[in-house]
């Protein structure tokens, strides 16, 4: 008999290997369903948010050469217009160029990569220092600033009762 190896081999027990009720499998695979799903939410949940203001990655030497080709591809097929058909047909023309072809495509790539460079530098500074400001004014509470707040223009805030 052979034994299992891997992550199932910890799981396998005697109540595993019993035969078992239908019904009773069909109720354990919907829970296992619920559980999966509910574990995405949470991932989705912890995950951040993207800034808007954050510079977008450089292409690579493959999309440059790619954005060429596209107008290349549509003028010698005007009636291709799946997305699919042009990737291909650029991937096998990108597979089948010499390095010295290549050259001026990765010389565009890294330029840009060096611009990307300099407009993640700005970026992160900017974050730094709007982080620097942000702790200055965490230090006190949301309702110790609108109270001072209130206090300069006059206003007083009062509690609403409507008893009838």
């Amino acid at each position: 008999m052979k034994t299992a190896k891997g992550k199932g081999a910890a799981k396998a027990s005697k109540e595993a290997l019993k035969p078992t009720d239908d019904r009773k499998v069909g109720k354990r695979k919907a829970a296992t369903v619920a559980d999966k799903s509910s574990k995405q939410k949470a991932k989705k949940e912890k995950r951040a948010k993207k800034d808007p203001n954050k510079p977008k990655r450089p292409p690579s030497a493959f999309f440059v050469f790619l954005e060429e080709f596209r107008k290349t591809f549509k003028k010698e097929n005007p009636n291709v217009s799946s997305v699919a058909a042009v990737g291909k047909a650029g991937g096998e023309k990108w597979k089948s160029m010499t390095s010295a072809e290549k050259a001026p495509y990765e010389a565009k790539a890294s330029k840009k990569k060096d611009e990307y460079g300099k407009l993640m530098n700005a970026y992160n500074k900017k974050q730094q220092s709007a982080a620097a400001d942000g702790n200055a004014e965490s230090d006190r509470s949301k309702s110790e600033v609108n109270d001072e707040d209130d206090e300069a223009t006059g206003e007083v805030d009062l509690p609403i009762c409507l008893f009838v």
